[in-house]
């Protein structure tokens, strides 16, 4: 069996773990720059090799600064189901901050307490509540 850890590649890892920690709650497990983990010594040694942060309960994402330019995450969503509507709203509506919604959050003709964005960063999330 594998473990799917989404691994995100940031124009700025720090700041977007710190909204990611501000908007569903969670802490810094690690992180770790090129200088620590490969002896760099130029411009990258300060950059963000691998950062590891737990959001939302036990759900961990990983993050390291792009060394080369990103395009935005259209092609892949981050989804988390939340127990309550109430922390559902809460995440979706810090998420939602400087970023694009593309659904709002409420319950979908399908029956589904659900709501879909696209966060300041360009990355797409869906939430939703049981």
């Amino acid at each position: 069996m594998g473990a799917l850890k989404p691994y995100i590649q940031s124009e700025d890892a720090r700041t977007q773990a710190d909204f990611y920690l501000q908007a569903l709650g969670g802490k810094l497990m690690s992180v770790s720059t090129h200088g620590e983990l490969m002896g760099a010594e130029n411009e990258f040694k300060d950059k963000v090799m691998h950062m590891c942060i737990e959001v939302a309960g036990e759900n961990y994402i990983f993050l390291a600064d792009a060394i080369e330019p990103v395009g935005s995450g259209a092609a892949v969503a981050l989804s988390i189901s939340y127990a309550s509507q109430d922390e559902a709203r809460e995440a979706f509506e810090k998420l939602a901050e400087s970023g694009h919604i593309k659904h709002p959050i409420e319950t979908q003709p399908f029956g589904l307490y659900y709501g879909e964005l696209t966060d300041r960063f360009g990355i797409r999330w869906m939430i939703t509540a049981g």
